[in-house]
């Protein structure tokens, strides 16, 4: 079986700039959980707020594990899992995990 030695390189390539393509929905989507976060420290995260939540994080979770950022993808697997369960006190775990999420994913935004 031959191998294409340029493939991964082009591989590579194809998946730099399908991330810089999709690095406004990715700001997009931390600013959504950013603004869960804040809700949740002020005691105002509405049932609306938390599913969009909910929903941000686990597109993240798979997005962010296919473009090689597996730590920040488990984070965000974490923070969905946080906002799926029902135990209002868990909340409180999401505003540093948010900030651990964004400091992850930082340098390559």
């Amino acid at each position: 079986m031959n191998q294409n030695p340029n493939a991964d390189g082009e591989i590579n390539a194809l998946l730099a700039d399908l991330w810089q393509r999709h690095l406004p929905a990715t700001r997009e989507r931390l600013a959504v959980l950013d603004r869960a976060a804040l809700s949740v420290s002020t005691g105002s995260l509405d049932e609306p707020a938390r599913a969009e939540a909910q929903s941000i994080a686990h597109k993240l979770s798979g997005n962010l594990g296919m473009f090689g950022h597996q730590q920040a993808g488990a984070i965000a697997s974490e923070i969905e899992h946080i906002l799926k369960a029902s135990e209002s006190e868990n909340l409180l775990q999401l505003i540093p995990l948010v900030e651990q999420l964004r400091r992850t994913l930082e340098p390559h935004l």
